[in-house]
């Protein structure tokens, strides 16, 4: 898959990691992981709502919420984990910015293999971006629960 076969924000993000080293590509991670939103106080305050992400080797935490109805409703996204887990928060980050405030539909069209896209498989053990692909199956699974959009 080539960069322009990925959503909009994540092809820029594709690009950015795509124009770096290896070492180079870890530090751009690490700088997304020092980006990550903190958590509104309403999930702060209960994190027994976050849906853990068992894929990944850190805990994290995450939970979803949608605003209207179908493809068109608009997804919000909101992760925890901890500040000593720099890789998994590097990909929440990611995550976050590249899907956050877009469409469910926007969202849900995303292809599983972007974790797989933005080259970090030469930083990056398989077993950290398959993490990173259990959170996109998470957030694409509670944004089709919660917008009422049939699984396809």
């Amino acid at each position: 898959m080539s960069t322009d076969q990925l959503p909009p924000a994540f092809a820029e993000i594709a690009e950015d990691f795509h124009a770096l080293t290896g070492r180079d590509r870890l530090q751009l991670l690490l700088e997304f992981s020092r980006e990550l939103p903190q958590l509104p106080e309403r999930y702060a305050d209960h994190p027994e709502l976050l849906e853990p992400v068992p894929e990944c080797q850190s805990p994290i935490f995450l939970i979803t919420e949608v605003e209207g109805e179908g493809r068109d409703a608009t997804a919000q996204l909101f992760f925890s984990a901890p500040e000593e887990a720099p890789t998994t928060r590097g990909f929440a980050a990611i995550l976050a910015e590249a899907l956050d405030g877009r469409s469910v539909g926007e969202v849900l069209d995303t292809p599983e293999s972007v974790t797989h896209e933005l080259g970090l498989a030469e930083v990056v053990s398989p077993l950290r971006l398959n993490g990173m692909a259990g959170m996109l199956a998470r957030i694409k699974r509670q944004l089709r629960e919660k917008a009422g959009v049939a699984a396809g």
